[in-house]
């Protein structure tokens, strides 16, 4: 089963190439984003190091039934969940486009993007990067991603909240409006 390890690790290893290489080019923020950096950091680290664990240990009780999926087809299930997650996220970064930034922070001259996955979800990287933690998490261990899952979905509501005040701010006509055809998170459902 260590496949599924392996494909769900190159699945975040494909998530953080791309954020680093479409980093570059975007509008400039306004205001610091660096307070919450370290959380971010964290965050990415545990996800790798959770996966890192089930990939370089290579020992039987690692890659037991109890910590990774318990048969192929929920490997495969956790992996396309994870895929997908990534994906979603990955569309919802190119709809961005220069108006890209970390959580929380606001751009200079910001346009209200409401294309693509943002027509149905207000936060889709957030919702990729929860389905793909969700993936991860039948990969590699349900018991062992509680933990981080946990931590990002708070960190991603808390983001999610304190972006829509912004946005409300910067665009006082619009915004409302883009909420009540669209979800923050779930699609149809929240």
């Amino acid at each position: 089963m260590e496949i599924f390890i392996y494909l769900a690790a190159a699945c975040w290893a494909t998530f953080l190439i791309v954020w680093a290489v479409t980093s570059f080019g975007i509008k400039k923020s306004v205001g610091g984003w660096g307070r919450w950096l370290a959380v971010r950091a964290i965050l990415l680290a545990v996800i790798f190091a959770v996966l890192g664990n089930k990939i370089f240990t290579g020992d039987s009780v690692h890659m037991s039934r109890a910590s990774g999926p318990a048969n192929i087809p929920l490997g495969v299930i956790g992996v396309l969940l994870c895929m997908a997650g990534i994906g979603f996220a990955i569309w919802a970064r190119k709809h961005l486009g220069k108006n890209w930034g970390m959580p929380m922070s606001i751009k200079e001259k910001p346009d209200l993007v409401t294309t693509g996955p943002y027509t149905y979800v207000r936060h889709p990287i957030y919702t990729g990067m929860l389905l793909a933690l969700a993936g991860s998490a039948i990969v590699g261990g349900q018991w062992e991603w509680l933990v981080p899952a946990a931590l990002f979905a708070a960190y991603f509501v808390y983001s999610a909240k304190v972006e829509e005040k912004n946005m409300s701010k910067i665009f006082p006509d619009q915004y409302p409006e883009y909420k009540k055809r669209s979800k923050m998170l779930i699609p149809f459902v929240f």
